[in-house]
């Protein structure tokens, strides 16, 4: 992405729908909103994630002499909307829940407020960054709860759909919780550790197996993880790895961050196995590390099972969320700026599915909080501008189901607005974390979160509704549509 202008990473659509809005001398200033509908791997929640690259799009944003002259060569732009072209740069506002952030359904992730071809430009990219980082964050961080504190290593490059995918996916991960990643390239971009060991093949390449783990062990002294299924785990690797530690303790090293893992096999039983043979040996602090496709439910059930394993690498069913491979994440215009009065215009989008039927009009988020635990009692979408008093009792109220009614009494509550400006008049205001900054900050967003919405099967339902005065927008339009309709 450093490297590459990005701005033809767009559907046709989009640049044909921008020539046609400049055709017709359509400067509107709009409202898009990017949202999901419903949570991945059909889990309570979602993690935020890829503001940053979306940062770095929108700042590179123009068409270069090459890009001009490949939109010419199709044939379906003219002269005049392409010399608009050269000097094209986003001149709008870009409002965006911070990455780390707990999400949910329906509210905006990132909001969109500018002239509408250059809001209309950048949906697929918009799209293309938000969905991916966010569905890899959020598979991480299932993967992490897994474990119940055991560190989580991603592994997944070789296995992920392309290079940017492996990179961007490995940096989604850190943020979801993961203690370190093998992408190398997503260690040097983005300053995380980077873990590993080593494979098969070192193994095979020496005439034996206990001279591949000396020379590793000799190697490696410090970071010494030895993988022991090559040939036979328990009369043969394992074996041999406690040969080498011996070594290596009798020859004065101190044993430090060393261990064995396990790749292939019933992992509960053989950690377990090899736990007695490294305890009865006195390498109790000896780790076990595991691999071989491992995702949130199958850690869940050897820790259920007692497996003896302390860290965890997991490859490919991470990287590529294999359960659930694609986020959902849509763009849905909302609201267009009246010139004379400067207010926005509600606009909604009508389905016969009644979760597609889009929330009109220029929004905002508050993320609502019991003040004794902290924890999240519900979202609630707004119309920007709209203020609460935490001294009063707030109700809250399904907008599908309007009888379901929730009282949140006075001085129970705390209130934080999601969204923040990230860019204002094409300027960008925000500065993004680190990413372990931001792993941190999305540690501290999860525990947010009550047990029963972070469990994988039926998780909790945390609330998202809407305010009173947007909840009747929304209602005056459907019924306004409905009766024209009918007309």
């Amino acid at each position: 992405m450093s490297t590459m202008n990005l701005t033809l990473l767009t559907d046709l659509y989009e640049l044909t729908m921008m020539q046609g809005y400049f055709k017709t001398q359509n400067t509107e200033t709009v409202v898009f909103d990017a949202f999901y509908r419903r949570n991945p791997s059909d889990g309570g929640y979602a993690i935020a994630a890829g503001l940053e690259q979306l940062i770095d799009y929108i700042k590179n944003l123009h068409f270069s002499s090459e890009d001009i002259a490949y939109l010419e060569s199709l044939g379906i732009f003219d002269r005049d909307f392409l010399e608009y072209l050269k000097d094209f740069r986003f001149s709008g506002d870009i409002y965006a829940i911070p990455e780390g952030t707990v999400v949910f359904p329906r509210e905006p992730l990132v909001k969109i407020v500018a002239p509408i071809m250059e809001a209309q430009l950048v949906e697929t990219a918009v799209l293309n960054i938000i969905n991916h980082q966010s569905l890899i964050a959020t598979k991480a961080s299932r993967v992490v709860y897994a474990a119940r504190g055991d560190g989580i290593m991603e592994f997944g490059l070789r296995r992920a759909q392309g290079p940017d995918a492996g990179t961007y996916g490995a940096r989604a991960a850190m943020i979801g919780g993961c203690i370190g990643t093998s992408n190398v390239l997503a260690g040097q971009l983005f300053d995380v550790p980077v873990k590993g060991t080593h494979a098969h093949s070192w193994i095979m390449s020496f005439p034996d197996e206990y001279t591949a783990f000396k020379t590793y062990a000799d190697l490696y002294p410090d970071a010494c993880c030895l993988l022991v299924d090559t040939y036979d785990t328990l009369k043969s690797g394992v074996p041999n790895a406690i040969r080498v530690f011996r070594e290596m303790q009798q020859s004065g090293i101190k044993l430090k961050n060393y261990g064995i893992r396990l790749d292939s096999g019933d992992l509960a039983y053989m950690s377990k196995k090899a736990r007695k043979l490294l305890d009865a040996a006195g390498f109790e602090d000896a780790y076990i590390s595991a691999s071989s496709d491992l995702d949130e439910y199958l850690i869940d059930s050897l820790k259920v099972q007692g497996a003896k394993i302390t860290s965890w690498g997991v490859g490919t069913n991470l990287i590529t969320s294999k359960d659930c491979p694609a986020f959902g994440g849509v763009y849905k215009l909302a609201a267009v700026l009246d010139k004379e009065t400067g207010e926005f215009i509600p606009k909604i989008k009508l389905s016969e599915n009644t979760e597609k039927i889009t929330n009109p009009g220029n929004k905002t988020i508050y993320r609502i909080y019991d003040r004794q635990t902290g924890k999240i009692r519900a979202d609630l979408i707004c119309i920007v501008g709209e203020t609460f008093d935490t001294t009063k009792d707030m109700i809250i109220f399904d907008p599908q189901e309007t009888w379901k009614k929730t009282k949140i009494h006075a001085n129970t509550y705390t209130l934080r607005e999601l969204l923040v400006p990230v860019f204002q008049k094409g300027e960008c205001v925000y500065e993004s974390p680190s990413v372990m900054d931001i792993r941190a900050n999305c540690q501290r967003e999860l525990e947010t979160l009550w047990d029963e919405t972070r469990r994988f099967v039926n998780p909790h339902e945390v609330y998202v509704d809407l305010s009173d005065k947007l909840y009747r927008i929304k209602s005056d339009l459907l019924e306004k549509m409905g009766m024209e309709a009918i007309q």
